[in-house]
């Protein structure tokens, strides 16, 4: 508890000196500085020092860093820059600005490079280090640029202030049945914030909703139940922990919920007992999701999954999207 404290009074911290950098705001306020300072002398202080103790910012690359795990460690006295670049680009074509950083972004374009994003999303980069094309691959090289415009094969947003923030890739879009288009990257990642969820998948491709699997962390697990186990008797504590972690699941679905339209928010999930792993195939090397390997793999799990709502969405016939408003039963 003292922990979470700490974590959400740094981001609140990070956040207000952001507003303030950024001109938007006056910075934080008396009562959350005395809070901060609190929390400096009893956590902050202990966290960077199990990081080395001098480090003061750092970069983060292979994957776009979550606002809320940027403002913690801003907040906790540690900045770490994300940006932006590919194999194709020669390296990185964004970065933070010094001074006026913005956290869930990946910063603006270098100096003379130029990133716009296209109807459908995908982001596009024109600039001295794209590449020529790809050796003796022709066919792969008109695909990808375009009037000089590298096609990234991700998709994201840029705001007014010229900052890009990566949403996903475009080989990931799920297409639901009735037309939407989900980036599932954003979900995942606010699902496995939470920490008793170690790894989570979006599906929904040609489904009414989105649905997810989801893996328990097995070690917070234990040390969740052994808390919870402080709280009663033995009696009935089998009952109460699922019950326990079925309200915990719900609160982490709602979550990521929070941050997507009604539309794209998940409706239907499942705890699996075997993790995503490099050595059962589900995770590439480099710990990347294998989506259409884990959608092969759980086929089972999934298909019932929807089927067990869809008898539960008035009778037989084929329910409507708003027939999945109610709460999924996470273990059915």
């Amino acid at each position: 508890a003292l922990f979470e404290r700490a974590a959400q009074t740094a981001r609140d911290f990070a956040e207000a000196e952001e507003r303030g950098r950024l001109g938007i705001g006056t910075g934080p306020g008396l009562d959350l500085r005395l809070q901060h300072a609190l929390y400096e002398r009893t956590v902050y202080r202990k966290l960077r020092a199990a990081l080395g103790g001098r480090a003061r910012r750092g970069s983060s690359g292979g994957s776009s860093l979550s606002r809320e795990l940027s403002l913690f460690y801003e907040g906790i006295g540690l900045y770490v820059h994300d940006g932006y670049g590919l194999t194709e680009t020669s390296g990185g074509i964004t970065m933070q600005p010094l001074g006026r950083e913005k956290s869930g972004t990946v910063g603006v374009p270098l100096p003379g490079t130029e990133v716009r994003v296209a109807e459908d999303g995908e982001i596009l980069v024109h600039g001295p280090s794209v590449f020529q094309g790809y050796i003796g691959d022709e066919a792969r090289t008109r695909g990808v640029l375009r009037g000089g415009w590298l096609a990234t094969g991700d998709i994201g947003r840029l705001d007014r202030d010229g900052y890009l923030t990566i949403t996903g890739r475009k080989k990931d879009l799920i297409v639901t049945s009735s037309g939407k288009s989900v980036a599932p990257a954003p979900l995942e990642q606010r699902l496995r914030m939470h920490p008793l969820i170690h790894q989570a998948v979006v599906v929904g491709e040609d489904r009414p909703c989105m649905g997810a699997l989801i893996t328990l962390d097995p070690e917070f697990l234990a040390h969740w139940r052994a808390a919870l186990a402080l709280q009663g008797d033995f009696e009935g504590r089998e009952s109460r922990e699922e019950n326990a972690l079925r309200e915990e699941l719900a609160r982490a679905v709602a979550s990521a919920n929070s941050t997507v339209s009604r539309a794209e928010s998940i409706r239907v999930y499942r705890v699996v007992q075997e993790p995503f792993a490099p050595d059962n195939g589900l995770l590439t090397p480099s710990l990347k999701l294998r989506r259409d390997v884990i959608a092969r793999h759980f086929a089972a799990e999934i298909d019932a999954m929807y089927k067990a709502r869809s008898r539960a969405a008035r009778g037989a016939r084929t329910p409507e999207p708003a027939d999945w408003d109610e709460p999924d039963d996470v273990f059915r």
